[in-house]
């Protein structure tokens, strides 16, 4: 029986630390390809290059495992790899990460690591995006690859729904074990941003994104509490952003006679 395709891609770039522990515990489960951006790409999102070039180089970084950096977005990787890099062959799984950082509540939708995962279910792969919450570059990872491992078996053996990719957020190393897994919701909390406004050496102005996040969710039920109680979050995610209560709604309260050509 042939070894699971499984693609591998994040936004930290191909030499990050995150990647490397990511690639060694898929080596155990499938045949691994490599498709990651050639620099950091945080904060991306569901960004893609269009009217400029695209490089892709192929890279000796992972011992036996065909690798490519990409000048691209994770999102760019994910199409680099369908499209060429693959040649036709079709991947049984997409695994982004393990980001140096947390990807929990509206994060979601700014992370470039969720963003290569997402692409993959777009094009209909099952998909995952690990994350760490921890933002050092030398942050200690050996507290979430047993779980890496057991919750990458179960998309592998039990498939996913369509159109859907997990995001797994995994708690900092702390003196006491992980507790377990929370299938969750994203939590209603959001960032307070601060533009300051600062002067470069010429005296020219230019602003630094800051902020406080806040976490308006008091539910227990959501990935911020998962995270805070040292569990493993895992909340399903899909690219169908309608609002589908809304529709009703609108449809009841709209003055329909006032919008009529």
């Amino acid at each position: 029986m042939s070894k699971p395709l499984i693609l591998v891609s994040n936004d930290d770039g191909i030499t990050s630390k995150g990647i490397r522990v990511l690639v060694s515990i898929m080596k155990k489960l499938g045949e691994v390809v490599v498709v990651a951006p050639d620099s950091p790409q945080s904060g991306m999102g569901h960004a893609i290059t269009i009217g400029e070039t695209l490089r892709l180089v192929e890279e000796d970084i992972f011992e036996g495992i065909e690798a490519y950096k990409s000048s691209g977005t994770p999102a760019d990787c994910v199409k680099l790899a369908k499209h060429y890099v693959l040649k036709g062959r079709t991947p049984d799984l997409v695994v982004s990460g393990i980001n140096h950082g947390s990807n929990t509540s509206i994060s979601v939708l700014y992370s470039g690591t969720m963003s290569a995962a997402i692409e993959g279910a777009l094009e209909g792969f099952p998909s995952i995006g690990f994350s760490l919450c921890d933002y050092s570059s030398k942050a200690d990872f050996s507290h979430v690859e047993e779980w890496v491992e057991k919750i990458t078996k179960q998309v592998l053996q039990n498939g996913m729904s369509k159109g859907v990719a997990l995001n797994v957020n995994f708690p900092p190393k702390q003196n006491q074990d992980i507790k377990g897994i929370k299938i969750c919701r994203q939590a209603d909390a959001k960032w307070q941003e601060e533009f300051d406004e600062r002067f470069d050496p010429t005296g020219r102005k230019y602003f630094w994104l800051a902020g406080n996040f806040v976490n308006f969710d008091k539910g227990e039920d959501n990935d911020e509490w998962a995270i805070a109680n040292n569990y493993v979050s895992i909340v399903p995610c899909q690219y169908d952003l309608t609002a589908h209560h809304a529709i009703s709604q609108i449809n009841k309260t709209w003055d329909w006679e006032s919008l009529r050509p």
